[in-house]
């Protein structure tokens, strides 16, 4: 019992320190990237409102101010004050002025890019991304990397033909706490994973997302409306123009999906990342307009579950009309929990042992921290992408496009199931979706009934660690009783 305990405890302090001494270099602990190219990386902007100014914009003329090797060439914008608001920064920032667009395809054609970043409203995202790829460049896309899991598994595709480098601008993905994670979870440390629970809670009294103000100037002299609404581009249909749907566009779902594709996706695709797991399998979304009947189309309260082929469970659920008692978030396993807590800034998460009568083993409760720790994960994220490009890896980025589309699956599915009343399943295979049709329960029975082996998360090395049963002695009485014999009585 003393050995296992010792191995157990070392297991956990040389897997967590492991993850430190790989994780630790220049780029996390002073996150300036490296880019050696002999020419600057020409990046253009596509989209430069709320997070695409201050979550695009402005990290990169950082960069460029502190002599990263690149050249903020070009911004676009249907709305004119943000077009100019950008370029001010830029030039205030690098002493030099970008070129100035309204039409993206415009800019992609005559501003000799290197790289875009996308930051437009979410059902812009596919169609951009797509024809960024086409023109040869290199893609940062704002989350969610599409509106719909079609133009996700779309934007796979291209990206995995083009061999382009791109990034989904989830930043927690660069945080080196998830590593850690899935190096313990392949190791067996929790035995067999069996959930992941995760949450995105916030309150006001004004609505969510109608603290984007609404301002006299926007208006359709000086906002090309039809081009954001992407009306010939087959993406919303025509409408009156409303500053309410330019502003905070996702309250509705022509433009987005609320709080499934803007908050879910965050805490989704760091679950993912950090159980390894991709596409889900079965996904059900629920949820209710319960209190904010202010015009809007999307819940306020909503919950996905996605259940995954390897036998883990998801759990993503949220509020945005109580913030004072989230849910935890956590990983559990038949051996113990990782436990994160709230928000997603992390720099450890703490170990929870399950009792040593389920595991034979006397565990410790224990915390363990990850170095090094971020104090900008936007900063770091963005230099993840850019010396992924120098290096030509696509592979290197932090969320590329195929955890990108996982996600997707996970929030896209959700908000249909709940919009539809309906079931989904998804074959990781074939990319195909299919509704419900009570197979799913079956599938698990039958392996029950065949005493089959639990399922394992993606490189799992952890063997039977934490995954087997122990047969109680008065289950040798259990057993179908034939020609009137007990089973303990036949041969």
């Amino acid at each position: 019992m003393t050995n296992r305990m010792h191995r157990r405890n070392f297991l956990l302090r040389s897997a967590a320190g492991g993850a430190a001494l790989t994780l630790t270099s220049p780029l996390a602990a002073t996150p300036i990237p490296r880019v050696s190219r002999n020419e600057a990386l020409r990046i253009g902007f596509v989209g430069v409102g709320g997070r695409g100014f201050g979550g695009h914009v402005r990290p990169l003329a950082e960069f460029a101010a502190q002599g990263v090797n690149v050249e903020l060439a070009a911004v676009c914008d249907v709305f004119s004050e943000y077009r100019d608001r950008a370029v001010a920064l830029i030039q205030e920032r690098t002493g030099r002025a970008p070129a100035k667009f309204v039409d993206y395809r415009e800019m992609f054609a005559s501003a000799n890019l290197d790289a875009v970043c996308i930051g437009t409203p979410d059902h812009w995202h596919a169609l951009q991304t797509l024809d960024a790829f086409d023109a040869g460049l290199h893609v940062f896309c704002e989350k969610p990397m599409t509106k719909t899991l079609e133009e996700a598994l779309q934007v796979m595709r291209r990206w995995r033909e083009t061999g382009k480098v791109m990034q989904v601008g989830v930043q927690s993905t660069s945080l080196p706490v998830w590593a850690t994670i899935n190096r313990l979870l392949r190791a067996g440390e929790l035995g067999k994973v069996l959930m992941y629970q995760t949450e995105f809670f916030r309150n006001s009294n004004i609505g969510q997302w109608r603290g984007y103000q609404l301002t006299e100037d926007m208006n359709p002299s000086n906002i090309d409306w039809a081009r954001w609404l992407g009306v010939e581009d087959g993406l919303t249909e025509g409408m009156p123009f409303d500053r309410a749907v330019f502003r905070q566009w996702r309250r509705f779902w022509p433009f987005g999906a609320g709080m499934y594709t803007d908050l879910f996706v965050h805490r989704t695709t760091s679950m993912l990342k950090a159980t390894g797991l991709r596409f889900p399998a079965r996904v059900v979304g629920s949820g209710g307009i319960y209190l904010e009947y202010d015009g809007r189309d999307v819940p306020d309260v909503a919950t996905v579950v996605a259940e995954f082929d390897e036998g883990v469970q998801g759990l993503v659920t949220a509020s945005m009309v109580t913030a004072a008692t989230p849910i935890t978030q956590l990983i559990r396993g038949h051996w113990g929990s990782f436990v994160l807590g709230n928000g997603e800034e992390f720099t450890g998460f703490d170990f929870i042992p399950e009792s040593d009568r389920v595991t034979g083993e006397a565990l410790e409760k224990r915390r363990i921290e990850v170095e090094p720790k971020v104090e900008n994960t936007t900063r770091v994220h963005f230099a993840n992408w850019l010396e992924a490009i120098d290096k030509g890896d696509p592979q290197a980025c932090d969320s590329p496009p195929d955890l990108g589309a996982a996600a997707i699956a996970v929030v896209s599915l959700g908000a249909r199931s709940y919009r539809e009343d309906k079931v989904f399943y998804f074959d990781k295979e074939t990319l195909t979706v299919r509704e419900g049709d009570g197979s799913w329960a079956k599938k698990w029975e039958e392996m029950s009934h065949h005493r089959a082996s639990p399922r394992h998360i993606p490189g799992w090395e952890g063997g039977n660690r934490g995954s087997t049963l122990v047969d109680p002695p008065h289950q040798g009485y259990e057993g179908p009783w034939k020609d009137g014999r007990p089973p303990e009585e036949q041969q």
